[in-house]
């Protein structure tokens, strides 16, 4: 496992699997950006990377689509491997079990440095001036230019017992302002709701262009409690590099590109939003009055770049970026439940609105429960797991005799299998997100929804001998033929790869 240390040798990482383009033509940060930024999520073009931005004076750069698909054949999630230290043609499920395998280690905490890249340039006081950096418009309709949408806000509890590393989306408001979402039921507002309870302002530090891992560390809904850089450790075996903050009481991450440090208001808001967001859409409805962070200083490296993740239609680094943790979570979460699991999956394309709990083909005979009882307890285990849940609202139980990750096949099965009268359980009440648009008033207000698993099981309908097999190439011949077929793909003359 290879662990990159900053966003720079991710790029680098990039560049010789041929998944990143520099842009040097000059684009305006005015909805030209993201316009393109946009196209290359669609035709999963290589990464861009600007380099020359309208009003730009100090060689800052911007990288859209981090967490990107590629079009490169058998490369699909090369961004999400690489980042995560497997090789560029990492299947989906490898990278969702790489994971869940970490969430068992032991947690290695940071090695603290004394200093670090991110400490090349220093802002403080009046000098502090968050316009120079080369934040986009991104979206038409947009309530602002919204300068993190891909980097990790630390904050810890007022007793220190717990720091939280999560990514939520801050808007500039102006030189040294920022108007912060920071719903609540999510860690980072339970920690403000602490330092709210003492009177004080949350200390907090957004650290932008971080190295590639931490987003989806930051992504990943661990427990609460849990500290997301003591997780990476694990992961790699190896601590994460961090320096001490200018300002405030925090430590983040050496390598950096930009780190802005300042505290969020208990009193002082702003309107913050709409916003073209992860379920595909811009809800007119979400602009509202949210909390105001005011800037103490900034430190960011000479030539900076600032990772830009353009919210939207699937599939993007919402998608990717939460939904591969969020599957590892519900792996981890599902075995320790000593359910049959065998793989679980976020369907990217269905904006992470849809989920798959693939069990063990032999699920009946191990657990001798109905599909209907085992989709309630897969519903009671995922439902009732925290920070998990909440981002969680349709979950697909299937048998693991098809790809998970290929939604052509998720769909195939899900149309299939479940019984439109009785092949759901639902689950009323349970924590949610308020950025679906099907949600109603009250929900939204709530932050609760009815949640359902679709049950697509059919072990329990069959004879073991008499279980229906998928008609595919993988199931309906031998491995000989198989073996035979993709060696001569080529020479039947197709120009395509059989593999």
């Amino acid at each position: 496992m290879k662990h990159l240390r900053s966003l720079r040798e991710f790029i680098a990482e990039l560049e010789k699997v041929g998944d990143i383009q520099s842009i040097d033509k000059q684009v305006d940060w005015n909805l030209e950006l993201g316009a393109i930024a946009r196209r290359s999520y669609e035709l999963r073009a290589p990464a861009p990377l600007f380099t020359h931005i309208t009003g730009d004076q100090d060689g800052f750069r911007v990288l859209a689509a981090p967490g990107g698909l590629s079009a490169i054949p058998n490369m699909t999630y090369a961004r999400i491997a690489l980042a995560l230290g497997l090789p560029a043609n990492a299947k989906g499920a490898d990278i969702v079990t790489s994971l869940a395998d970490a969430r068992t280690r032991a947690p290695i905490p940071p090695r603290v440095l004394p200093t670090g890249p991110c400490k090349q340039n220093i802002m403080r006081g009046d000098d502090i001036d968050l316009l120079r950096f080369p934040t986009p418009l991104v979206h038409d309709g947009d309530g602002g230019r919204y300068i993190q949408t891909y980097g990790l806000n630390i904050a810890r509890t007022p007793d220190g017992a717990w720091t939280n590393w999560s990514i939520n989306r801050m808007m500039l408001v102006d030189r040294n302002r920022l108007a912060c979402l920071i719903p609540p039921p999510q860690h980072l507002g339970i920690i403000k709701a602490q330092w709210e309870k003492r009177g004080e302002p949350m200390p907090i530090a957004v650290a932008l262009g971080v190295e590639p891992a931490l987003p989806y560390v930051g992504g990943m809904p661990l427990p609460e409690g849990a500290d997301e850089s003591h997780y990476l450790g694990a992961y790699f075996g190896e601590p994460l590099d961090v320096v001490r903050a200018e300002t405030v009481d925090l430590l983040v991450p050496a390598t950096a590109e930009i780190v802005i440090e300042g505290h969020v208001s208990h009193t002082d808001n702003y309107e913050e939003g709409p916003m073209g967001e992860y379920p595909g859409y811009l809800d007119r409805r979400s602009g509202l009055p949210r909390p105001v962070l005011h800037v103490s200083a900034v430190t960011y490296r000479d030539n900076a770049i600032l990772p830009v993740a353009v919210a939207g239609a699937p599939v993007e680094e919402d998608h990717t970026g939460w939904g591969m943790p969020h599957a590892a979570e519900m792996t981890h979460v599902l075995r320790q439940a000593n359910l049959p699991v065998a793989a679980c999956w976020g369907v990217l394309e269905s904006a992470n609105h849809w989920w798959v709990v693939a069990v063990k083909p032999d699920w009946h005979e191990r657990t001798g429960l109905s599909s209907q009882d085992l989709a309630q307890r897969v519903g009671e285990a995922v439902f009732g797991a925290g920070k998990l849940a909440f981002g969680i609202p349709k979950l697909l139980l299937i048998e693991d005799d098809i790809d998970i990750a290929d939604p052509r096949q998720v769909i195939w099965a899900f149309a299939s299998r479940a019984h439109p009268e009785h092949g759901e359980v639902h689950f009323a009440n349970e924590p949610q997100n308020i950025l679906p648009v099907y949600l109603d008033s009250h929900e939204q207000l709530s932050y609760h929804a009815t949640k359902v698993v679709y049950n697509c099981l059919i072990a329990d309908r069959f004879a073991a001998g008499e279980r229906p097999v998928p008609s595919d190439f993988a199931h309906s011949w031998p491995t000989d033929i198989q073996e035979k077929v993709l060696a001569n793909w080529s020479t039947y003359g197709y120009s395509i790869q059989g593999t």
